[in-house]
Protein backbone atom coordinates (compact mmCIF):
# COMPACT_ATOMS: atom_id res chain seq x y z
CA UNK A 1 0.00 0.00 0.00
CA UNK A 2 1.05 3.46 -0.85
CA UNK A 3 0.51 6.42 0.94
CA UNK A 4 -1.17 8.33 -1.52
CA UNK A 5 -3.42 4.96 -1.77
CA UNK A 6 -4.88 6.35 1.53
CA UNK A 7 -5.39 9.72 0.12
CA UNK A 8 -2.17 11.52 1.19
CA UNK A 9 0.23 12.18 -2.04
CA UNK A 10 3.77 14.21 -0.59
CA UNK A 11 4.80 14.79 -3.98
CA UNK A 12 2.35 16.93 -4.55
CA UNK A 13 2.85 19.34 -1.62
CA UNK A 14 6.58 19.35 -2.74
CA UNK A 15 5.70 20.59 -5.89
CA UNK A 16 3.18 22.83 -4.88
CA UNK A 17 5.67 24.48 -2.81
CA UNK A 18 8.66 24.89 -5.08
CA UNK A 19 6.69 26.50 -7.40
CA UNK A 20 6.08 29.40 -5.29
CA UNK A 21 10.02 29.11 -3.31
CA UNK A 22 10.85 32.24 -4.86
CA UNK A 23 8.42 34.26 -4.38
CA UNK A 24 8.60 33.32 -0.24
CA UNK A 25 12.39 34.14 -0.39
CA UNK A 26 11.07 37.77 -1.83
CA UNK A 27 9.95 38.18 1.71
CA UNK A 28 13.32 37.76 3.13
CA UNK A 29 15.86 40.07 4.09
CA UNK A 30 19.25 39.84 5.14
CA UNK A 31 17.86 38.68 8.87
CA UNK A 32 16.69 35.23 7.63
CA UNK A 33 19.19 33.16 8.22
CA UNK A 34 17.79 29.67 6.72
CA UNK A 35 16.31 28.58 3.59
CA UNK A 36 12.63 27.92 2.67
CA UNK A 37 11.76 24.06 3.50
CA UNK A 38 14.67 22.85 6.21
CA UNK A 39 13.22 22.09 10.05
CA UNK A 40 13.62 24.82 11.33
CA UNK A 41 13.86 28.81 10.46
CA UNK A 42 16.27 31.16 12.23
CA UNK A 43 15.67 34.81 12.09
CA UNK A 44 18.63 37.12 13.47
CA UNK A 45 17.56 39.73 16.20
CA UNK A 46 18.49 43.38 14.38
CA UNK A 47 21.13 44.95 15.99
CA UNK A 48 19.49 48.28 16.05
CA UNK A 49 17.56 47.31 19.20
CA UNK A 50 19.05 48.28 22.62
CA UNK A 51 16.25 45.95 24.60
CA UNK A 52 14.22 44.58 22.28
CA UNK A 53 11.54 42.81 23.44
CA UNK A 54 9.64 39.60 21.15
CA UNK A 55 5.86 39.97 20.39
CA UNK A 56 4.06 36.77 19.27
CA UNK A 57 0.47 35.77 18.20
CA UNK A 58 -1.21 33.13 16.35
CA UNK A 59 -4.61 33.08 14.39
CA UNK A 60 -6.60 31.79 11.89
CA UNK A 61 -9.22 32.55 9.16
CA UNK A 62 -12.13 31.27 10.45
CA UNK A 63 -15.54 30.41 8.01
CA UNK A 64 -14.38 33.27 5.62
CA UNK A 65 -12.67 30.08 4.40
CA UNK A 66 -16.26 28.57 3.86
CA UNK A 67 -17.27 31.35 1.43
CA UNK A 68 -13.74 32.15 -0.53
CA UNK A 69 -14.37 28.18 -1.06
CA UNK A 70 -17.94 29.14 -2.49
CA UNK A 71 -16.62 32.15 -4.46
CA UNK A 72 -13.48 29.98 -5.77
CA UNK A 73 -11.29 32.87 -4.84
CA UNK A 74 -8.72 32.54 -2.27
CA UNK A 75 -5.67 34.27 -2.55
CA UNK A 76 -7.28 37.19 -0.49
CA UNK A 77 -7.33 34.61 2.59
CA UNK A 78 -3.37 34.50 2.40
CA UNK A 79 -3.49 38.61 2.90
CA UNK A 80 -6.23 38.14 5.74
CA UNK A 81 -4.10 35.93 7.71
CA UNK A 82 -0.83 37.96 7.35
CA UNK A 83 -2.74 41.71 8.09
CA UNK A 84 -4.82 40.16 11.06
CA UNK A 85 -1.47 39.15 12.66
CA UNK A 86 0.44 42.32 12.06
CA UNK A 87 -2.88 43.74 13.55
CA UNK A 88 -2.62 42.02 16.76
CA UNK A 89 0.85 42.59 17.61
CA UNK A 90 0.96 46.49 16.19
CA UNK A 91 -1.40 46.66 19.45
CA UNK A 92 1.94 46.66 21.48
CA UNK A 93 3.67 48.61 19.29
CA UNK A 94 5.60 46.27 17.87
CA UNK A 95 7.21 45.73 14.08
CA UNK A 96 6.95 42.37 12.25
CA UNK A 97 9.95 40.73 12.15
CA UNK A 98 8.67 37.02 10.33
CA UNK A 99 5.59 35.22 9.91
CA UNK A 100 5.31 30.92 9.72
CA UNK A 101 1.71 29.53 8.39
CA UNK A 102 -0.22 26.75 8.36
CA UNK A 103 -2.16 24.68 6.22
CA UNK A 104 -4.64 22.12 6.63
CA UNK A 105 -6.63 20.51 3.94
CA UNK A 106 -8.90 16.77 3.46
CA UNK A 107 -7.14 16.64 -0.36
CA UNK A 108 -4.46 18.99 -1.52
CA UNK A 109 -5.62 21.55 -4.55
CA UNK A 110 -2.54 23.00 -5.55
CA UNK A 111 -4.59 25.91 -7.05
CA UNK A 112 -5.61 26.84 -3.78
CA UNK A 113 -2.51 26.60 -2.18
CA UNK A 114 -0.30 28.12 -4.74
CA UNK A 115 -2.96 31.46 -4.40
CA UNK A 116 -3.18 31.75 -0.47
CA UNK A 117 0.78 31.58 -0.08
CA UNK A 118 0.30 34.17 -2.93
CA UNK A 119 -1.55 36.21 -0.99
CA UNK A 120 1.13 35.48 2.37
CA UNK A 121 3.85 36.58 0.42
CA UNK A 122 2.45 39.75 -1.00
CA UNK A 123 0.61 41.11 2.12
CA UNK A 124 4.11 39.94 4.32
CA UNK A 125 6.24 42.20 1.94
CA UNK A 126 4.05 45.23 2.23
CA UNK A 127 3.78 44.47 5.98
CA UNK A 128 8.03 44.32 6.08
CA UNK A 129 7.49 40.90 7.27
CA UNK A 130 9.56 37.22 6.08
CA UNK A 131 7.68 34.32 5.69
CA UNK A 132 10.77 31.86 6.78
CA UNK A 133 8.57 28.93 7.39
CA UNK A 134 5.27 26.84 7.34
CA UNK A 135 3.23 23.47 7.42
CA UNK A 136 1.15 21.83 4.46
CA UNK A 137 -0.76 18.88 5.98
CA UNK A 138 -2.72 16.57 3.91
CA UNK A 139 -5.48 14.71 6.10
CA UNK A 140 -7.66 12.57 4.38
CA UNK A 141 -10.82 11.93 6.70
CA UNK A 142 -9.77 14.80 9.19
CA UNK A 143 -11.44 17.25 6.60
CA UNK A 144 -13.77 16.70 3.34
CA UNK A 145 -12.17 17.29 0.53
CA UNK A 146 -12.88 20.29 -0.26
CA UNK A 147 -12.18 21.83 3.05
CA UNK A 148 -9.45 23.35 4.68
CA UNK A 149 -7.82 25.39 7.63
CA UNK A 150 -5.31 28.45 7.16
CA UNK A 151 -3.36 29.63 10.14
CA UNK A 152 -0.38 31.79 11.16
CA UNK A 153 1.89 32.50 13.73
CA UNK A 154 3.83 36.18 13.68
CA UNK A 155 6.88 37.39 15.66
CA UNK A 156 7.53 41.05 15.99
CA UNK A 157 9.99 43.19 17.91
CA UNK A 158 9.66 46.54 20.15
CA UNK A 159 12.02 48.09 22.32
CA UNK A 160 11.51 47.13 26.02
CA UNK A 161 10.19 50.74 27.17
CA UNK A 162 7.89 51.62 23.90
CA UNK A 163 5.48 48.30 24.58
CA UNK A 164 1.84 49.78 24.49
CA UNK A 165 0.21 48.24 27.18
CA UNK A 166 -2.53 50.86 28.04
CA UNK A 167 -1.12 51.65 31.36
CA UNK A 168 -0.28 54.92 30.13
CA UNK A 169 -4.15 55.70 29.18
CA UNK A 170 -5.57 58.29 31.21
CA UNK A 171 -8.85 60.43 31.49
CA UNK A 172 -9.04 62.85 28.79
CA UNK A 173 -7.18 60.98 26.48
CA UNK A 174 -9.07 61.42 22.63
CA UNK A 175 -10.21 57.99 21.05
CA UNK A 176 -9.71 57.59 17.24
CA UNK A 177 -10.81 55.55 14.52
CA UNK A 178 -10.15 54.10 11.31
CA UNK A 179 -11.52 52.69 9.02
CA UNK A 180 -11.66 48.78 8.37
CA UNK A 181 -12.21 47.37 4.56
CA UNK A 182 -15.38 45.35 5.58
CA UNK A 183 -16.27 42.49 7.80
CA UNK A 184 -12.19 41.25 8.01
CA UNK A 185 -12.06 38.24 9.39
CA UNK A 186 -14.64 38.42 11.87
CA UNK A 187 -18.49 37.30 12.15
CA UNK A 188 -18.79 34.85 8.68
CA UNK A 189 -20.84 32.16 10.76
CA UNK A 190 -23.58 34.66 11.86
CA UNK A 191 -23.12 36.53 8.74
CA UNK A 192 -23.38 32.84 6.66
CA UNK A 193 -26.53 31.92 8.97
CA UNK A 194 -28.31 35.30 7.74
CA UNK A 195 -27.23 34.45 3.68
CA UNK A 196 -29.21 31.04 4.25
CA UNK A 197 -31.75 31.95 5.98
CA UNK A 198 -32.68 33.83 3.09
CA UNK A 199 -33.53 32.22 -0.77
CA UNK A 200 -32.87 34.86 -2.84
CA UNK A 201 -29.44 36.30 -1.14
CA UNK A 202 -26.57 34.58 -2.59
CA UNK A 203 -22.34 35.44 -3.35
CA UNK A 204 -23.70 36.60 -6.45
CA UNK A 205 -26.36 38.96 -5.68
CA UNK A 206 -25.52 42.47 -6.34
CA UNK A 207 -25.63 45.04 -3.55
CA UNK A 208 -26.36 48.40 -5.40
CA UNK A 209 -25.34 50.72 -2.38
CA UNK A 210 -22.22 48.78 -2.16
CA UNK A 211 -21.59 49.46 -5.95
CA UNK A 212 -20.58 45.33 -5.66
CA UNK A 213 -21.84 41.95 -5.43
CA UNK A 214 -22.44 40.16 -1.98
CA UNK A 215 -19.68 38.15 -2.75
CA UNK A 216 -16.84 40.35 -3.28
CA UNK A 217 -17.86 42.55 -0.41
CA UNK A 218 -17.21 40.13 1.86
CA UNK A 219 -13.95 38.43 0.29
CA UNK A 220 -12.16 41.88 0.54
CA UNK A 221 -8.83 41.62 2.23
CA UNK A 222 -8.57 42.44 5.70
CA UNK A 223 -6.86 45.63 6.43
CA UNK A 224 -3.37 46.41 7.83
CA UNK A 225 -2.71 49.35 9.49
CA UNK A 226 1.17 48.79 10.21
CA UNK A 227 2.29 51.46 7.72
CA UNK A 228 -0.26 54.01 8.82
CA UNK A 229 0.18 53.82 12.64
CA UNK A 230 3.80 52.99 12.13
CA UNK A 231 5.25 56.90 12.51
CA UNK A 232 2.53 58.02 15.81
CA UNK A 233 3.33 54.78 18.00
CA UNK A 234 5.03 57.05 20.36
CA UNK A 235 2.23 59.28 21.07
CA UNK A 236 -0.46 56.03 21.23
CA UNK A 237 -1.20 54.93 24.47
CA UNK A 238 -3.28 52.27 23.67
CA UNK A 239 -4.71 50.27 20.68
CA UNK A 240 -7.68 48.01 20.01
CA UNK A 241 -7.94 45.47 17.38
CA UNK A 242 -11.28 45.24 16.35
CA UNK A 243 -11.76 41.50 15.59
CA UNK A 244 -14.16 38.66 16.95
CA UNK A 245 -16.01 40.19 20.28
CA UNK A 246 -16.31 43.47 18.54
CA UNK A 247 -16.37 46.86 20.62
CA UNK A 248 -17.80 44.92 23.43
CA UNK A 249 -14.98 42.39 24.29
CA UNK A 250 -11.75 43.94 22.52
CA UNK A 251 -11.68 47.35 23.73
CA UNK A 252 -11.93 46.62 28.05
CA UNK A 253 -8.53 44.62 26.92
CA UNK A 254 -6.62 47.69 27.23
CA UNK A 255 -8.70 50.08 29.50
CA UNK A 256 -7.06 50.80 32.84
CA UNK A 257 -9.61 49.65 35.88
CA UNK A 258 -11.48 52.72 37.31
CA UNK A 259 -11.40 54.19 33.25
CA UNK A 260 -14.55 54.12 30.80
CA UNK A 261 -13.96 54.18 27.17
CA UNK A 262 -16.99 56.67 25.72
CA UNK A 263 -17.95 56.09 21.98
CA UNK A 264 -20.06 58.37 19.72
CA UNK A 265 -21.49 55.66 17.21
CA UNK A 266 -22.63 58.81 15.45
CA UNK A 267 -19.05 60.40 14.64
CA UNK A 268 -18.70 57.67 11.95
CA UNK A 269 -20.96 56.43 8.96
CA UNK A 270 -21.38 52.90 9.62
CA UNK A 271 -21.03 51.30 5.98
CA UNK A 272 -24.15 50.26 4.28
CA UNK A 273 -23.22 46.69 4.15
CA UNK A 274 -23.18 45.88 8.34
CA UNK A 275 -26.87 47.60 8.73
CA UNK A 276 -28.05 45.48 5.54
CA UNK A 277 -27.17 42.02 7.82
CA UNK A 278 -28.19 43.97 10.92
CA UNK A 279 -31.77 44.43 9.13
CA UNK A 280 -31.70 40.80 7.35
CA UNK A 281 -31.20 38.88 9.74
CA UNK A 282 -32.67 40.79 12.55
CA UNK A 283 -29.29 41.13 14.77
CA UNK A 284 -30.12 44.08 17.78
CA UNK A 285 -27.66 46.99 17.40
CA UNK A 286 -25.57 45.64 20.74
CA UNK A 287 -25.18 42.12 19.48
CA UNK A 288 -24.13 43.59 15.94
CA UNK A 289 -21.09 46.10 17.90
CA UNK A 290 -20.53 42.66 20.05
CA UNK A 291 -19.41 40.73 17.11
CA UNK A 292 -18.82 42.74 13.92
CA UNK A 293 -16.12 45.73 13.52
CA UNK A 294 -18.85 47.88 11.86
CA UNK A 295 -16.62 49.86 9.69
CA UNK A 296 -13.92 50.52 12.35
CA UNK A 297 -10.75 47.83 12.60
CA UNK A 298 -8.68 49.69 14.60
CA UNK A 299 -9.65 52.02 17.63
CA UNK A 300 -6.48 54.47 18.56
CA UNK A 301 -6.18 56.08 22.06
CA UNK A 302 -3.66 59.40 22.62
CA UNK A 303 -3.43 63.08 24.15
CA UNK A 304 -4.16 64.28 20.66
CA UNK A 305 -3.50 62.78 17.07
CA UNK A 306 -4.21 63.81 13.47
CA UNK A 307 -5.32 60.37 12.35
CA UNK A 308 -8.65 58.73 11.67
CA UNK A 309 -11.42 59.72 12.79
CA UNK A 310 -12.37 61.18 16.57
CA UNK A 311 -15.11 58.79 17.97
CA UNK A 312 -14.80 59.42 21.57
CA UNK A 313 -12.93 60.10 25.26
CA UNK A 314 -11.63 57.90 27.71
CA UNK A 315 -13.19 59.30 30.86
CA UNK A 316 -13.83 57.87 34.63
CA UNK A 317 -15.93 55.17 35.32
CA UNK A 318 -16.92 51.61 36.00
CA UNK A 319 -17.96 50.55 32.79
CA UNK A 320 -14.51 49.97 30.30
CA UNK A 321 -16.80 50.93 27.24
CA UNK A 322 -20.03 52.80 26.51
CA UNK A 323 -21.69 52.94 23.57
CA UNK A 324 -23.38 56.57 23.08
CA UNK A 325 -26.13 56.54 21.02
CA UNK A 326 -26.32 52.53 20.08
CA UNK A 327 -30.04 51.70 20.66
CA UNK A 328 -31.16 54.24 17.58
CA UNK A 329 -28.32 53.41 15.73
CA UNK A 330 -29.12 50.51 13.53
Amino acid sequence: MLYKNVGVDINKAEKALAGIKSDIQKTHNKYVLSEPGYFGAAYQIPESYKNPVLISSIDGVGTKILVAIEAGKFKGLGEDIVNHCVNDILTMGAKPLFLTDYFACGKLDENVITSIVQGITKACKENDCALIGGETAEMPDMYPDELFDLAASITGIVEKDEIIDGHKIKSGDKVYGLKSSGFHTNGYSLIRSVISNMAKLSLDSYIPEMEDTLGEILLRSHRSYYKILCPYLDSITGLVHITGGGFYQNIPRVIPEGLSCHIDIKKWDIPYIFKFFADKGDIPSVEAFNVFNMGIGMIVIAKELDIGVEIGEICCGKEPVVLDGIDAIL
